[in-house]
Order: C-alpha cells, then sequence, then structure tokens
C-alpha cells in the first residue's frame, strides 16, 4: 500500500514535469522571440505601437500583485483545476501572435498574469502533497530539471525556423506560433492525468505551514508576508529577490533581442536567437542538476560558495556582452551612429553563445540557493515567504522590462552589476547570521 502510494507521487511528480516543460516550451520560446517578431510584423505597417517589452512588462506587473490572492483560488479549486486554469492562459497568449492586434496582445499579457500567478502557487502546492521531507528535494530536483528542457526543444525549433531569414514574414510567424499553441495545449490536457490523493493518505505529508494554509485566508497570508518582510533577514533576502528578476528580464526577453539585432552576425542573427535560448537552458539544466543534486555539499559548506559562483560567472558574462554587441541592440538594429558598433571587438557569435550559457549557469546557482535559504529558514512560513520572492523578483522583472525599452545595453548591464553586487553581499549577510545561529542552535528566524 505504501510503495503503491509512493509510485503514484513519484508518477505525479514526473507528469507535472511534463506538462509544465510542454507548457513552458510553448512560453518561454514565444516571450524570447516576441521582441524581434513583433519588430518584423511592424515593418510591414502592422501592429504599431506594440511592444514586446511592454507586454512583459505588464505580464510581471500583475503577476505580481496577483500572487497575493493566488493562494485562495487554489485552496477553493484545488491544485489540479488550478493549474489547468493558469495553463489555458499560457495558451490564449500564445494564440495572439497567429493574428497579432495591439489590444489582445496587452488583454492576454494581463490573463498570463493572473494564470501564472494561480500555476505557480499551486504548482508548489502539489509538489509539497506529493512529497515527504525525505522526497522534497529529490522531487523540486526532477521538476527543475525537466521544466528547463524547455529551453532547449523550443529554441532549436525557433533556430531551425528561422534560419536565414532577415526579418520574420508572417508565414514563418504563424507556423512557429502554431506549434507552440499545439505543445502548449498539450501541457494543459496532461495536467488532467495527475492523479488526486485519496485523503486518507495525508499521514506523510510534508507539514509546510503550520496553520492548514487553506484555512487561513489570503488576508491571512498577507499580513504574515508582511511581518515576514519586516524583518532584516527578508530586507536583506529582498536585494537578492530583486536581482534575480532584474536578471530574469535580461536573459529571457533583452539577450535575445539583441543578438537579433546585431547586424554583425548577417543572416543568422534572427536564428541565434534559438541558439542563445537553447544555451541558456543548458546552463539552467547544468546548474540545477549539479546544485540541485550537489546538496548535501551545501548542507557542509553552507550556501555562499554557490552564490559567489554564480556572482563570478554573472559578473564575467556580463563584461563580455559590454564589449560583444552593439549598445543599441536592445532597442533596434537600424543602424544610426556608433552606438551600432561594440565597444571594444568585432561582435562574435561564439562569444554571444557563450554568454549565453553563462547567464543560465549563473541564473540556476541563485535560484537554487534562494530556494534552499527560504525553505530552511522559514520552514513553517513557507507559504508567505516564497510570495515575497515572487513579488519582489517580478517587481525587478517588470521595472527590467519598462527600461529595457528606453536604456542602451551598457546602462542595462550597470544595472545588473549594481544589483548582483549588493545582492550578493545581502545573501551574504543573511547565510552567515543563519549559519552561526544554526551552531548555536537556533535555526528558525521570524
Amino acid at each position: 500500500q505504501t510503495d503503491n502510494m509512493a509510485d503514484i507521487k513519484t508518477l505525479n511528480v514526473v507528469i507535472l514535469g511534463f506538462s509544465f516543460m510542454l507548457i513552458f516550451t510553448a512560453f518561454q520560446t514565444a516571450g524570447m522571440i516576441e521582441q524581434t517578431v513583433i519588430q518584423s510584423v511592424q515593418h510591414k505597417g502592422l501592429f504599431i505601437g506594440a511592444s514586446g517589452y511592454v507586454s512583459l512588462a505588464i505580464l510581471y506587473s500583475v503577476f505580481s500583485v496577483s500572487i497575493w490572492g493566488a493562494p485562495s483560488v487554489v485552496s477553493v479549486c484545488g491544485p489540479r483545476y488550478s493549474m489547468v486554469i493558469g495553463a489555458v492562459m499560457y495558451c490564449l497568449f500564445i494564440a495572439v501572435f497567429i493574428y497579432p492586434m495591439v489590444w489582445a496582445l496587452y488583454l492576454a499579457s494581463v490573463l498570463i498574469g493572473l494564470g501564472a500567478a494561480v500555476i505557480w502557487t499551486a504548482q508548489g502546492s502539489f509538489l509539497t502533497i506529493n512529497s515527504t521531507q525525505e522526497t522534497i528535494g529529490r522531487n523540486s530536483g526532477i521538476f527543475w530539471a525537466l521544466l528547463q528542457c524547455s529551453l532547449l526543444f523550443g529554441n532549436i525549433f525557433v533556430w531551425k525556423e528561422f534560419n536565414g531569414k532577415e526579418t520574420i514574414d508572417s508565414k514563418t510567424r504563424v507556423q512557429v506560433y502554431v506549434v507552440l499553441l499545439v505543445v502548449c495545449c498539450v501541457g494543459t490536457l496532461m495536467l488532467f492525468v495527475l492523479r488526486n490523493r485519496r485523503p486518507e493518505d495525508r499521514s506523510d505529508l510534508l507539514n509546510v505551514n503550520s496553520g492548514d494554509q487553506a484555512g487561513e485566508g489570503p488576508l491571512q497570508a498577507f499580513k504574515r508576508s508582511i511581518q515576514l518582510l519586516k524583518t532584516k533577514e527578508m530586507l536583506l533576502l529582498g536585494v537578492c529577490f530583486a536581482y534575480t528578476g532584474f536578471e530574469l528580464t535580461f536573459f529571457s526577453g533583452v539577450y535575445g533581442t539583441c543578438i537579433g539585432n546585431t547586424r554583425a552576425f548577417g543572416d543568422e542573427a534572427k536564428s541565434l536567437i534559438g541558439i542563445s535560448g537553447a544555451f541558456i537552458g543548458a546552463g539552467e539544466i547544468l546548474g540545477g542538476a549539479a546544485f540541485g543534486l550537489g546538496g548535501k555539499l551545501t548542507n557542509r559548506h553552507g550556501r555562499d560558495p554557490i552564490i559567489l559562483f554564480g556572482f563570478v560567472v554573472h559578473m564575467t558574462a556580463f563584461y563580455l556582452i559590454y564589449i560583444n554587441l552593439p549598445q543599441s541592440s536592445p532597442i533596434t538594429e537600424i543602424v544610426t551612429d556608433a552606438s551600432y558598433y561594440p565597444v571594444l571587438i568585432d561582435s562574435n557569435k561564439y562569444l554571444a553563445i557563450l554568454c549565453s550559457f553563462l547567464l543560465g549557469l549563473g541564473d540556476s546557482s541563485f535560484n537554487t540557493q534562494v530556494y534552499s535559504i527560504l525553505g530552511s529558514m522559514f520552514p513553517e512560513d513557507s507559504a508567505p515567504a516564497f510570495a515575497i520572492f515572487r513579488f519582489l523578483a517580478s517587481v525587478g522583472a517588470a521595472a527590467g522590462f519598462f527600461y529595457s525599452k528606453y536604456l542602451l545595453l551598457q546602462w542595462q548591464l550597470l544595472i545588473l552589476v549594481v544589483f548582483g553586487v549588493a545582492g550578493t553581499l545581502a545573501f551574504f549577510e543573511v547565510e552567515w547570521k543563519t549559519a552561526n545561529a544554526s551552531r548555536k542552535g537556533y535555526t528558525q528566524i521570524g
């Protein structure tokens, strides 16, 4: 009986991973090429006034607000149906690009912001229900690895479709987005395969919240989050959370656009966006596997070495991107003045792709350690703690997409460097304090 239950739980986690892999193969690929595709449609005089950056900024702004109401949706509908509701919003967003209209793009950006808050809150809850204290680390690892594979498949497909095309014609655009839409729908349907747990199997659950989360209204969770936000530890970690938002914007929406706008890459520029995305995915998967499975090492040496590693990797990437790509590349491919040329060297496509890998690797080291420190510092308050993390990260991401529309590349990189340094130092401060406290026997904070 127990073995059978354990099998069903593991199966649930694997199906969940594959389902999210399909949904996010569609969405992350759509997001990476969004600004480039919009620029191409605008060459034909259509879609005027639309901006991929603004669309993604709206998405993250709505997400950051709706994260506070999402737990009540999940407690009413249950995790499985909540995830289905969220996934349908992703399908709608992708469908917009098949017949582009400005109002539909911005409306879909609002809907997917709501859907994202619900799907991620439900995912956390479902993963927890299907894990025990022993298996939560392993299950998170399985889920993360499957989710990050989404960056590989979608981008390899884009690379094939965009190869040798100066601008993306409407036939190519429709083909790409119809395929992505089908993939997203299949992922949504897979959620129906998930097995709901029978009530009597709840004895060995991982106890996430001492107060049963479903019983607490969103107001309680919100109040608890505000209390946590006032603690010195959370304020410090907040700088690090915001940094993960800024760098998410950069690698998920801006960097691909920069590569696609680099004239030195010629016909290959647009298809390189796909290769770049796939290498970001490779960095994420490698990092997630190394830091996720190497959890025992973290327990021995602390989380700071991994954060330091991520910091060095990111700073290296930012410097190389600074010297390799044109300053005006986030905004336009039109050659107007000196800002079209890279600062120090001729643009090199191999260097650009190496930077993609480094961006993914650094991102996974920050994200895995943030998850780890929140899980260990706030075991009784995981929902409000993660809500604060997602809130601050998505505020950072939204701000990032708003300024990406206007700022030249070097100023965007400067913002990343400043927050990267501050976020890393803040993380160290909290990590050293909790390490000392736990040696003395105080583990929980807040």
